[in-house]
């Protein structure tokens, strides 16, 4: 079928639905129980009423969504009653096609910026469906069911729920089973309303006729997301039951995901692309780890291995869910950041992450991190908490290359990676890398990268630097590997300053750590004219995302949708029940995370729970995390500390002065965290030396190049400097694993727990 342009499907199957009005009026719609024809009519006559007044107004209707919504009720009198209903789509229809898909409206639903398309889509699904309804109910033709933007097979049985197949050609589909080369496939089985109920029954045997043809094209997985199973998931576990049992009776070992087994939230894109995540990884992953597990054991190690999960703790490889591992190393730089913070007694902290490929930046505030609860990566929305995180594509392995019409210099975003650049006559590279302009301009040691274990090339490096660069654009290879650097220095420089200020923050009340391998090279560049109040480079750098996952707890974190909305002056009667439900969530999400630690030889009792929440204002898009006052939910009163909780927080995020109560408050999910005690880092105490390094520190001298002109920078051995010692640059601090640049105009100072502090000279 083809997808719905405008409101021409709507019009058409409104049309035929006040046809069938002449029929039999009494008939029962059997996928409506309890509802006549005319039940189904009034209703969707109602609805189309209802989204008229969100369409104009942009605004919760004023009109009560109700059985009879107009004043007298609906007509009693079929031909009335088909005048009426038709009235009602005619209008809907032209309401839409005159404000056009773009205008803003309002929604029901938490969706962020929700345009006029919203309720097209939804209408012409809605009055689909019950036209199909209306049709069966009276025994006419029902015909194909159409959705705006949903693709059917042909014929398959109409569509409510997913399954998607694993491991097909691509064919094109927008969603993470084409970003992972799959081929979804859409069966529909059933319906469930935004309130949980279930309105459409599910059909068994189109479930288990789906599976045998899955697995006869092939499939490796099978992942089902039903619509509102986070509101009731007993569909959706039927089907998951279902299904298995029918591969079992087709003796076929493919594994079977059901969404709401995973993450059980709203937003069924987030949470279907999330689980064929889980899917697609999970168990690849699982094995490799096993190995790397079985391995430290066979070396020694008495521990199981443990993985950074996406909301800053750390996770069991038997975990049942690893799509939370899916960005693990940024991740341990912030927690590592968050500790040495504590040490310092720095609670606003900016942290700088450059490795190979990317610039990642994250904020530490008032000694805390915020926390995205539905990511976009590589413009896939998932349903996972994931420490909040932004990233540049510009690293010290990004490639350089000349625009042919503007000749200007482009960066990246894809990156030598673990080849360096054209420095290495052994990576196989002729593309110019950022790396390449380091070699050049005396920033890193030729035969000591990696400890000498790769040697470097420097007239290699600068021969494809005269060809690509430098003699195009008419500079000498020095220039043109210097102009490199500081655009990529300006480049980082503007985006961190640009990700504290646009969040409302003073650099000049932050403390920036600078890390990654490629961190130390580059931080008086992107630094410098900030305003930071410390700029601090950590002597392990390099390995500073694994000491970060060392810093973490072993925790896991389990999230469920809710719905709660109480009014600032409800009842107490309004509010305990709002607590019943809220702890309700948390004693479901308790059995999940008790469940996880047991996986790993922990007991219940070894586990302490923390409950949270998210909540906003009444009507507003964006929720706050908070960390539950209340270890339990029961009456009232907690409902306060709840509440109270909220606006402290969202008083401290925004300002007091924005706090708005009299819209009411709604909590849109429930959390559980779960920890063990485990072992952290202990930073050094090193006694102070002296601000004089050692005599065998010092290692020389090599030629650098910066503003236009060679100078003699210092090299110190960085193992072998002492708390207290003061470098005045220029000087180049190395290591085997990273190069720290201290350039003229800046000097630096090594503390007690081996952190460098970097300061410019006014």
């Amino acid at each position: 079928m083809a997808v719905i342009d405008g409101t021409g499907q709507l019009r058409n199957d409104s049309a035929r639905i006040t046809e069938l009005i002449a029929t039999d009026l009494s008939a029962s719609v059997p996928d409506c129980p309890g509802w006549t024809l005319r039940d189904l009519v009034v209703h969707l006559g109602g609805v189309h009423r209802w989204v008229i007044d969100a369409v104009l107004t942009a605004a919760p209707p004023q009109r009560a969504r109700a059985t009879d919504p107009v004043e007298g009720g609906a007509p009693e009198a079929p031909d009335e009653l088909a005048r009426w209903f038709g009235d009602g789509a005619i209008a809907l229809a032209n309401s839409l096609d005159r404000v056009g898909p773009d205008a803003p409206t309002w929604t029901p639903f938490p969706i962020e910026s929700p345009h006029a398309e919203f309720w097209l889509r939804r209408q012409t699904h809605e009055t689909a469906l019950h036209r199909w309804d209306g049709e069966g109910a009276v025994g006419a033709g029902a015909g194909e069911v159409a959705a705006v933007g949903v693709e059917k097979p042909a014929a398959q049985p109409r569509t409510a729920g997913l399954l998607v197949v694993i491991g097909l050609p691509p064919v094109g589909h927008g969603d993470v089973g084409a970003h992972l080369g799959l081929t979804p496939r859409r069966y529909q089985s059933g319906e469930t309303d935004v309130q949980g109920r279930i309105v459409i029954p599910l059909r068994e045997e189109e479930v288990r006729q789906a599976t045998r043809e899955l697995v006869e094209a092939g499939a490796q997985a099978v992942v089902i997301c039903l619509l509102q199973s986070h509101k009731n998931e007993t569909s959706e576990q039927r089907a998951r039951d279902i299904v298995r049992e029918e591969l079992q009776r087709l003796k076929s070992d493919i594994p079977v995901f059901a969404s709401v087994d995973y993450y059980p939230s709203r937003k069924e894109s987030h949470r279907m692309n999330t689980t064929i995540l889980e899917a697609y990884g999970a168990e690849p992953s699982r094995q490799t780890l096993k190995k790397v597990s079985d391995r430290f054991k066979k070396h020694g190690a008495k521990f199981d291995l443990r993985v950074m999960a996406t909301h800053g703790g750390t996770i069991s490889w038997k975990a049942k869910e690893l799509a939370r591992t899916i960005v693990s190393g940024p991740i341990g730089g912030v927690i590592g950041s968050k500790l040495l913070g504590e040490y310092l007694g720095d609670e606003n902290i900016a942290c700088s992450d450059i490795g190979g490929t990317s610039f990642d930046v994250a904020l530490i505030t008032k000694g805390s991190f915020a926390i995205k609860s539905d990511p976009d990566m590589a413009r896939l929305v998932l349903s996972l908490p994931l420490v909040a995180m932004d990233s540049v594509g510009a690293g010290a392995g990004s490639f350089v290359r000349l625009d042919p019409y503007s000749k200007s210099i482009k960066l990246g975003p894809d990156s030598a990676g673990y080849r360096v650049g054209t420095c290495w006559p052994e990576s196989g590279l002729d593309t110019v890398s950022v790396s390449d302009c380091h070699v050049v301009l005396g920033y890193l040691n030729p035969q000591n990268f990696l400890g000498g274990a790769i040697k470097l090339d420097v007239q290699r490096a600068r021969d494809h630097i005269k060809a690509q660069i430098a003699d195009p654009l008419g500079l000498s290879v020095e220039d043109a590997a210097a102009g490199v650097i500081e655009l990529l220095d300006l480049t980082l420089s503007e985006y961190l300053r640009a990700n504290i200020s646009a969040k409302g923050y003073n650099p000049a009340e932050f403390t920036c750590f600078s890390y990654g391998g490629a961190g130390p090279v580059h931080t008086y560049g992107y630094t410098e004219g900030v305003g930071f109040k410390d700029v601090v480079v950590p002597a392990w750098a390099a390995g500073f995302s694994a000491f970060g996952c060392a810093c973490a707890d072993f925790e896991y974190r389990y999230d469920k949708s809710v719905d709660l909305g109480v009014a600032q002056f409800a009842s107490d009667a309004q509010k305990a029940a709002a607590c019943t439900t809220l702890q309700a969530a948390w004693e479901e999400l308790a059995v999940k995370v008790i469940d996880e630690f047991v996986i790993n030889g922990f007991k219940p009792e070894d586990v302490m729970l923390i409950p949270g929440y998210k909540m906003q204002y009444m009507g507003q898009l964006n929720d706050l995390e908070i960390v539950s006052p209340v270890s339990t939910a029961a009456n009232a009163a907690d409902w306060d500390k709840i509440v109270d909780s909220f606006e402290a927080t969202y008083g401290r995020v925004y300002a007091s002065s924005a706090r708005s109560p009299e819209l009411g408050f709604s909590i849109t999910g429930a959390i559980l965290r779960g920890m063990v005690v485990t072992q952290k880092p202990v930073l050094p105490e090193d006694a102070d030396a002296g601000p004089t390094p050692p005599q065998e520190a010092f290692l020389g001298t090599r030629p650098f190049y910066r503003h236009k002109k060679w100078v003699e920078a210092a090299l110190w051995k960085m193992e072998s400097l002492k708390a207290g010692n003061h470098i005045t640059g220029p000087a180049i601090i190395e290591s085997d694993a990273t190069t720290f640049v201290v350039p003229d105009g800046f000097e630096t100072t090594i503390d007690k727990h081996r952190l460098f502090h970097l300061k410019e000279v006014k």
